[in-house]
């Protein structure tokens, strides 16, 4: 506070209302999570007032030391292990308010408002019978430090009150300023103004129109069933070893249009064939002594089997490829139609779409705004889940007209992007370049789905999508 007062009265000089600082303060050093706060702030019946900026460390990234204090001060709480390190402040601001009176707020990293570690804070601050009084959504806060690192942070001040209506701040960029923005319920835990609920993994999809989505293959293989670029004339020479020689697609060559290559011999395999090639046989024996080295008993289980993938979940028919990660950047989520022929690996999800509706839904504003809103990050990238994410998709039940209406805007994207075939998905979804057809395309999907959603019309902000969401989401969970 005085220093604050200090650089207030470097800029507008002695002129100005002081801030009225009567007492001079006292300074306490050392480990917050660990000090009793009722000692260092004795109770004397005034309100107290907690605010700050505690450490950013996520909860992949911190010390043991630090996972130590964190699980002193959360105790039982079984999400601690998600928690970033700076709401271990928040476990202890609410012991230091059980019996007092006071506000407390802070500047923290946005990934507290994100993701599967979201119950697991607000739920123990909402059951305390707090509500949040104000907040800024993600802004990039630099550093004035040497490195001047940069941070998407967000301000979150909690009260125990009933009035005065809450504040929220939105930015249109998070390098922009400020803008308030109303507020008609309240704000919850994702800084959305909808209902106070908390988005929980699922192990069902929540909506009975969505089909169940998996992971793809996971190879497991120290590299010896995967072919690179560099070794494709080889293997494509050898001819025993090319019958197995299959497409194969991560996230990146999803994304990217990249070539990828593997040995695929979980269809018609010949056990013969490994005398009659000494590449194949190399590679699976390769294989086979990689898992059988490994630490894991699980992994070393899959040496009986060294030709094979060591997780097998390649669909028989052509099918959805998800990416795990798309650029935050991104308008629309990016998934692809992709051939039985092309083997996806452990970083793309896979799912049947028969119809096409699964396909339209994904690239709907309205599913990427679910996506951003209650998803994980992976750095600043949006993370796809299965189980938080798609399962909780609160898509409502959907006429027979307005699911083939849906399915013929999917479709339409289809071909805006096959106007265009050497493009890739990254080329296409390019937010400075994308082609007017494609982005055509685009606002026909969303107004037909913002509308199945229950909106009048197409929406104009994800704010609004926000709302709508939530608001359907407690609609199905209710029961």
């Amino acid at each position: 506070m005085l220093l604050v007062d200090h650089l207030a009265n470097q800029v507008w000089g002695e002129n100005v209302v002081r801030l009225p600082i009567e007492e001079t303060p006292e300074i306490v050093q050392g480990n917050a999570l660990r000090m009793d706060w009722e000692e260092v702030i004795p109770h004397n019946g005034n309100a107290t007032y907690i605010f700050g900026n505690p450490p950013f460390l996520g909860a992949r990234l911190m010390s043991k030391k630090q996972k130590e204090d964190l699980q002193a001060v959360w105790g039982t709480n079984k999400g601690v292990n998600q928690l970033d390190y700076v709401t271990g402040w928040h476990a202890q601001a609410l012991k230091f308010f059980e019996d007092r009176r006071g506000k407390f707020g802070y500047v923290t990293t946005n990934s507290i408002v994100q993701g599967q570690p979201v119950p697991a804070l607000f739920g123990p601050v909402f059951d305390a019978g707090w509500r949040i009084q104000f907040a800024h959504r993600t802004f990039a806060w630099e550093s004035e430090a040497s490195g001047r690192a940069a941070v998407h942070c967000v301000i979150i001040g909690f009260d125990r009150e009933t009035e005065p209506r809450p504040r929220l701040w939105d930015y249109s960029h998070v390098k922009g300023d400020p803008v308030e923005v109303s507020i008609e319920r309240g704000i919850n835990a994702y800084l959305v103004d909808g209902p106070n609920i908390l988005v929980e993994t699922r192990n069902k999809v929540l909506s009975p129109l969505l089909p169940t989505i998996s992971f793809g293959s996971m190879p497991n293989d120290g590299g010896n069933l995967i072919v690179e670029k560099n070794d494709l004339e080889i293997v494509s020479r050898d001819p025993i070893a090319a019958k197995y020689l299959r497409p194969f697609r991560m996230g990146r060559e999803l994304i990217w249009g990249l070539d990828r290559w593997c040995l695929w011999m979980a269809d018609n395999f010949d056990s013969q064939d490994l005398n009659k090639s000494e590449l194949l046989k190399e590679r699976i024996e390769n294989v086979r002594l990689m898992r059988v080295k490994s630490q894991r008993a699980a992994t070393q289980k899959l040496a009986a089997t060294p030709h094979l993938f060591g997780e097998n979940r390649q669909p028989t028919h052509n099918y959805v490829g998800i990416p795990a990660v798309v650029s935050e950047s991104r308008q629309y989520y990016t998934a692809a139609l992709l051939s039985k022929e092309v083997i996806a690996g452990n970083k793309i999800f896979v799912a049947s779409d028969p119809k096409g509706l699964l396909f339209a839904l994904l690239s709907s504003s309205m599913f990427i705004t679910w996506q951003k809103t209650v998803g994980g990050r992976l750095k600043s990238d949006l993370n796809f889940s299965i189980t938080l994410v798609w399962n909780n998709f609160p898509v409502p039940e959907l006429n027979e007209e307005t699911e083939k209406r849906i399915i013929q805007a999917g479709q339409k994207i289809l071909h805006a992007r096959a106007l265009y075939p050497k493009r890739s998905l990254a080329d296409h979804y390019n937010p400075l370049t994308m082609d007017a057809a494609l982005i055509h395309a685009h606002e026909a999907l969303d107004q037909v789905v913002d509308q199945a959603f229950g909106a009048p019309q197409k929406i104009t902000t994800d704010r609004k999508r926000q709302k709508i969401l939530f608001e359907q989401y407690a609609e199905l969970t209710s029961g």
